[in-house]
């Protein structure tokens, strides 16, 4: 199996690097990137293990970006992350974490929860703090059923805990990983709930600006979906990618390999995948 995006502890998934590569193996995966929010921190003790594991890996990052008051992802893959320029931009959107996070803090303990910033600290053991640990620690508190529930009543982005923190403008996310020797994908393009003659425009004018790939294959995503969206990555000369948004068990309901359940990354994306960011080597 195939998943080109995934999460470690070092932002808000639940299992270490080294983890996260003995999982993937145990579940089958032979193709796997590591794409931390906004952080390159883990990559080094990812590439030792993958290597002991003999997991194709590739390096990689999910760069948070604005669009129309919505949330863009970028997938910086085979970036530098050694690269001063990159991790400096990247430390810019982990500070605008740090100063969101005692924000909703405020916001939930208004709403009669009895959560401390250092309850969500120990949750991300001391590393980036995001949304996951505070939903995490809610349901560790009882104050929701799920993680998921914490979201869609306090957390998510239009609920009343929520709280909006800087993203750079989706050029110079693209731009920043075009820098740092990597290539830039659009992530998960449906969650920018346009419909898909306006996603092929947005994504038109992404490629202006250096975008080179689309992740078609994502973990909710249907073959109607994935017809369309490849369909426009190949009209478009861009390459296919895909991979379940793997967080660990603060998202139960995503499995590796396999999102939601009916995720297949086909093989021959993998091979086109790795091609592409091998020549950047």
């Amino acid at each position: 199996m195939i998943d080109l995006h995934t999460h470690s502890s070092f932002s808000d998934g639940t299992l270490t690097p080294s983890e996260l590569i003995d999982f993937a193996v145990s579940q089958g995966i032979t193709h796997l990137a590591m794409t931390d929010h906004d952080t390159v921190e883990g990559i080094d003790e990812a590439l030792s293990s993958a290597k002991q594991r003999n997991v194709k890996f590739a390096r990689g990052v999910e760069v948070s970006a604005e669009f129309k008051e919505k949330t863009m992802h970028i997938l910086g893959y085979n970036v530098d992350h050694k690269s001063a320029q990159l991790n400096e931009k990247l430390k810019i959107l982990r500070q605008a974490r740090e100063d969101r996070n005692p924000k909703i803090i405020q916001k939930l303990n208004e709403k009669g929860f009895e959560i401390t910033y250092d309850d969500v600290l120990k949750e991300a053991d001391n590393k980036v703090v995001g949304r996951p640990h505070f939903a995490s620690v809610m349901l560790k508190k009882g104050y929701v059923k799920s993680t998921q529930e914490a979201f869609d009543l306090y957390l998510a982005k239009g609920a009343c805990c929520y709280v909006d923190k800087f993203r750079f403008e989706p050029k110079e996310a693209i731009k920043m990983i075009l820098e740092s020797g990597g290539v830039p994908v659009l992530a998960h393009p449906l969650s920018l709930k346009l419909n898909y003659s306006e996603i092929k425009e947005v994504i038109k004018s992404l490629k202006e600006s250096g975008l080179e790939g689309v992740e078609c294959f994502y973990r909710n995503h249907t073959k109607e979906d994935e017809e369309n969206l490849i369909a426009i990555a190949n009209e478009l000369d861009l390459i296919v990618t895909g991979g379940s948004d793997f967080h660990g068990s603060n998202r139960p309901n995503i499995f590796i390999g396999v999102g939601e359940g009916s995720m297949k990354v086909p093989l021959w994306v993998a091979e086109k995948f790795f091609e592409r960011i091998e020549e950047r080597a």
